[in-house]
């Protein structure tokens, strides 16, 4: 007879197969470097991001998802004599007149780091990732990056969330098992076209396919397959007035064997300061953004998602936050010139 905590785990695996595995991220547009390693070293400055996801408010044991981003240009090298962005009285400090005179990318390199801690019940991923990716301008204000993560992770069982009685105590096999809290090799990669005007991204995560036993005995009831995941990202930025900018961009999603899944967004900005988004996720829920950019050192932007599915019966929607850091900003760009 099949144990209970096995039957557990065995519909557990079933469910991580009915959905994506890798963490989902409302606000993907303000770090695309999350989703896509190309963005490596895209700026002018060192990006710092920290974001912390509380997913399905109110159901318990839901996802949490924490993470952590550095990354950083090296050897790139820019004309400009004056900051990109600055305060001139009567006039958008990223106007019509900033973009004319927006250049593609000198050949450069970038590096960057990358730490998720993503939490769902009685299971825990963390993993830590090292990118680089190379930038090379293409036409005059076009250019093309390539770029690829090798890391590790870790999943972990936390044994006291799955304690059902004394009358169904747990299996050895599994409390004592050795397979599920192992570190395994992980890697992605990526590419990204970007201009003054639009940005295209293709990138996998998790391009090692790899079986996840919860058992030492290895049955066919314990395990669970790591699939890769495939993301297209794409958007085009024009002005709405001389002040006001809008982002209307989408994200595809293709994990093997679930449909393909659509985001679609829209960000307005105004000025380099404030901005607003609202997202769509097809059969799935909407999901409200706002922002502001502090200073040429720090911004924030916060996320309200709610879900139309039937977890609506017990979710009070998800909250995301993200702080970022613009280290060694010596142009004073307010707001990023590549990624916008």
């Amino acid at each position: 007879m099949k144990k209970p905590i096995l039957a557990f785990l065995s519909l557990f695996s079933v469910c991580s197969l009915c959905a994506q595995q890798e963490p989902h991220y409302t606000q993907y547009i303000l770090n695309q470097y999350i989703l896509n390693p190309a963005l490596t070293g895209i700026e002018n400055y060192t990006d710092v991001k920290i974001s912390h996801r509380h997913q399905w408010v109110g159901l318990q044991d839901a996802p949490v998802t924490t993470y952590l981003t550095i990354h950083t240009p090296l050897g790139k090298k820019d004309d400009r004599i004056t900051a990109t962005s600055y305060d001139m009285p009567g006039e958008n400090p990223r106007g019509r007149n900033y973009w004319q005179d927006y250049e593609a990318a000198k050949p450069h390199h970038g590096i960057g780091l990358k730490i998720i801690n993503d939490r769902t019940g009685p299971l825990n991923r963390f993993g830590g990732y090292l990118s680089y990716a190379y930038h090379l301008g293409i036409s005059a204000k076009t250019s093309l990056a390539a770029g690829f993560e090798a890391g590790m992770r870790n999943i972990s069982l936390d044994r006291s969330k799955l304690d059902f009685g004394s009358a169904n105590p747990l299996d050895p096999a599994v409390y004592n098992s050795g397979e599920i809290n192992r570190i395994k090799p992980d890697l992605g990669a990526g590419l990204y076209l970007y201009s003054a005007d639009y940005f295209v991204g293709l990138s996998a995560q998790q391009i090692l396919a790899q079986k996840i036993y919860f058992s030492d005995q290895n049955l066919q009831t314990g395990g669970s397959r790591l699939v890769p995941h495939l993301f297209l990202t794409a958007g085009y930025r024009f002005f709405l007035s001389d002040d006001f900018t809008a982002l209307p961009s989408a994200m595809i999603k293709w994990v093997d064997p679930l449909p393909i899944q659509y985001d679609l967004n829209v960000k307005v900005q105004y000025l380099d300061r404030l901005w607003g988004a609202a997202s769509y996720r097809l059969q799935d829920g909407f999901a409200a953004m706002l922002g502001i950019n502090v200073s040429n050192t720090f911004n924030v932007g916060y996320s309200y998602d709610y879900s139309t599915s039937r977890l609506k019966t017990v979710s009070k929607g998800t909250h995301e936050i993200v702080l970022g850091f613009l280290i060694g900003n010596k142009y004073g760009d307010t707001c990023p010139r590549n990624v916008w």
